[in-house]
Order: structure tokens, then sequence, then C-alpha cells
């Protein structure tokens, strides 16, 4: 945990309060609302999931000075964020409906949790958030205070007063606040796993997201080579550097990568609170990560393993997007991802182009296609055509005794006799 500015806390506790602050536009409203309408004494926090840079640590605590806070905290959470969350997301290769790493709502978790417990430490009872009233995120927020921090009132001015965008500008604008209005009509959360980036065009089901949306614009054009190696599961190497850190590699991917416009997307899935909703992406690290583990696990698992770890880590990943992380059958779970994990290890080789990419195979030293006694289509070395005949009549006995008796030519007839 690192200090940006010491806490001063001169107020009693019923007038302090704890704000989760961005510095984006729900947020800094926020901000001035609860002191000015309110009178509380704001203590700002950031939790930095490895999503932030210096610079933009730095435009944040300024951002929050501005607004009037009485403290601003940056807590370091990336790599409690990659203990906790990333590394099981990549060993389950979860991609929600097949298309959503997860970006925001698996670092909502970290977040809920390391606020809880800075909040506890000072002993402040008052926390507030940005969510609104039609999301997830005020489901995981006051979810995960509540069953950390019992003793908590969450106060959330955005879903209370039923605002828009458009009239958090106005009163931003009325108070004299100063921000790149323009750029505020997206909301956009950034995190290590990835970005999102709400806008008007995600509250439609048929408009795509403009190409200035996007925080990371497109600037490499010419094709370039990417070999990510894994070690256990994990991400250990990116072309042939070694990292002791995997969230310096998850960094580094997503640097290379990032500029192809690799990884955009936008995802539709069904809200805790019952609606259908929309929302964008860009998660390049993410997603090459996810579909190069996956390739090598394809050549190191077996049969088994892979149909099961598919089904185990869909349930584990929309648990974790509701932000249900304390259930404790997930602790089950993750020790059978780990488990799992225990082979997967090699080399992936991808090749990067404008918007798109191709995984061109892998290297490992538990391939089992290097130990098959046989080349898949052409020849086999470990048994005889006699061997697979017989196999063939053991393999399909059952269904063939099935089709026998239950062929429908013969419930036919036997309905043609009975009428």
């Amino acid at each position: 945990m690192s200090s940006k500015t010491n806490q001063h806390f001169s107020l009693s506790a019923h007038q302090q309060i704890i704000l989760a602050f961005s510095g984006g536009l729900d947020t800094s409203f926020c901000a001035i609302h609860l002191a000015k309408e309110k009178g509380y004494e704001i203590h700002a926090v950031t939790i930095d999931t490895g999503g932030f840079s210096k610079e933009e640590l730095q435009e944040i605590e300024n951002r929050a000075k501005s607004l009037g806070v009485k403290s601003f905290l940056v807590i370091d959470g990336a790599k409690r964020f990659y203990e906790s969350c990333i590394r099981f997301m990549v060993f389950g290769n979860v991609l929600k409906n097949g298309t959503y790493p997860l970006s925001v709502s698996a670092e909502r978790v970290t977040q809920a949790i390391l606020l809880a417990e800075h909040a506890k430490s000072v002993g402040i009872t008052k926390i507030a958030h940005g969510s609104t009233g039609a999301g997830n995120d005020q489901v995981r927020f006051d979810m995960l205070l509540e069953i950390l921090f019992p003793e908590v009132e969450i106060i959330t001015p955005i879903r209370d007063l039923k605002l828009s965008r458009e009239e958090e500008i106005n009163y931003l604008k009325e108070n004299g606040v100063q921000m790149n209005f323009e750029k505020a009509k997206y909301s956009i959360n950034k995190g290590i796993w990835g970005t999102s980036v709400g806008g008007k065009e995600t509250l439609t089901s048929n408009l795509p997201l403009p190409e200035e949306a996007f925080p990371t614009q497109v600037t490499k054009y010419e094709n370039e080579t990417l070999m990510i190696g894994f070690e256990k599961g994990e991400l250990k190497t990116v072309n042939g550097k070694s990292f002791s850190n995997p969230v310096d590699a998850i960094k580094l991917v997503q640097k290379i990568a990032g500029p192809f416009g690799i990884g955009r997307d936008i995802h539709v899935g069904d809200t805790i609170i019952g609606i259908k909703g929309r929302v964008g992406f860009e998660a390049a690290a993410p997603i090459l990560i996810i579909k190069a583990h996956h390739a090598l696990e394809k050549h190191v698992l077996s049969k088994w393993q892979l149909f099961w770890k598919d089904q185990l880590s869909s349930w584990y990943g929309n648990q974790l997007h509701e932000g249900q992380y304390f259930e404790p059958f997930m602790r089950d779970l993750e020790a059978l991802l780990e488990n799992s994990q225990q082979f997967v290890t090699g080399d992936v080789f991808i090749s990067l182009q404008p918007y798109r990419f191709s995984i061109n195979g892998i290297e490992s030293e538990f391939d089992l296609m290097k130990s098959q006694e046989g080349a898949y289509g052409e020849m086999n070395n470990g048994w005889t055509g006699e061997d697979v005949k017989g196999f063939s009549k053991i393999f399909g006995n059952q269904v063939k005794n099935w089709y026998k008796l239950h062929h429908p030519t013969k419930i036919k007839i036997e309905e043609e006799i009975e009428s």
C-alpha cells in the first residue's frame, strides 16, 4: 500500500467517507456532490490493479486534489489481483459467453476487498462508489463490502439520484470543474486484464463503438511474431525474456499487441439484476494469453481433462463475474484448476496483424503428439488393422443393439400392424 498524500482525519467519524475514486466522470461527480450537498469529508482511494501508468496515477491524484478531497491514496492491487483472480482465469481459459475475459468484473472483486480492508484499518464506516443502478458493479461492490465489513454504510449518489451522464456533466460544469467532457461521454474502466468502454452505442443492440472510443489507437500495421512461454500454466516469458512477476509479462504483451487493435469486441450478456447489457472492451493481452494457453493445453492435457475444465471453468467464470468470490466451492475449483496445470509448460508462437492474430503452434516437452505411436491420418505403429476391426465392433456394440431394436423402419412397420 502506498500513499500519495498523508491521511488527515479532522472531522468526526460520522462525517468522514471513503470514495472509491477513478478520476472519471462518475467519481468526480461523487466527490463534488458528497462534499457540497452532503457535507462529507472525502478521502479518495484509487485501487490500481495494474492498468495505470505512473503518469495516469498522477493525473488521477491531480484531479482528486482539484475536486477538494481531504486526502488521496493509491493502493497497489496488481499482485493481489493476479494471485487471486487472473491466474485462475488463465488456468480455466475463462471467456464469458466465449467472448469477454472478465476485464472489469473480476477486477471489481479485488477492488472491493482492498477497499473494505482499508476502511476497517482507518476506522471509517462509510464507503461511496460511483456505480449506476442499471449495471453489475453496484451488486459486486455492495455485496462484497457487506460480506467483509458488515458495519459499513454504502453510499451511491449516481444510483440513488438516477443520473444520466449528461446530467453529471452539467452538474460538474455548474460547479466549475474542468475536464475533457467530450471524452467523458464514454465510460472507460482501465485495468491490467483489459479495458471496458461504454457509451451511447452500447446502449443499442446494433451500433458499433467508433474508433476514437477505444483508448488504444491502432498504430501498428506491419505483421509481427510473438512467442509467449508458460510454466505450469503461468506466463513466464515473452519473446524469450523471462519474468519473475507475471504482471510485468502481461504488461509487455499488452504493449506489443495493443497497438494492433487486437482484442477489441463487444460483450453481450445477462446482468446480475436480470437485464441484457452490452459493453465494449479492448483486451489484447488477456485474449492472446488465454488463446495461447488453451492451444498449449490442447497438446498436453487428456481429452477428459479438457472436457471437464471447460464445464467447470465456465461456472467459475460466471461466479467471479457476479462477484461470488467467497463461495466456498470457488476454492475447491481453484485447487482443481491449479492441479491441472502441472504439465502445461511450453512456448506458443503467434502471428500479429492489424485487428487479428493467429496461433501458429506450440513447443513443449509434454506435447502428447510427440509421444503417440502413430501420425494422425497417416500411419500407426502400435496396433494392426485387425486390432482396429475388433475394437470398432466392441466400441459400437451397445449403440448397434439399440439401433437394431429401435430402427425407424422397424418402428414404422410395428405401428402399421397395430393400426
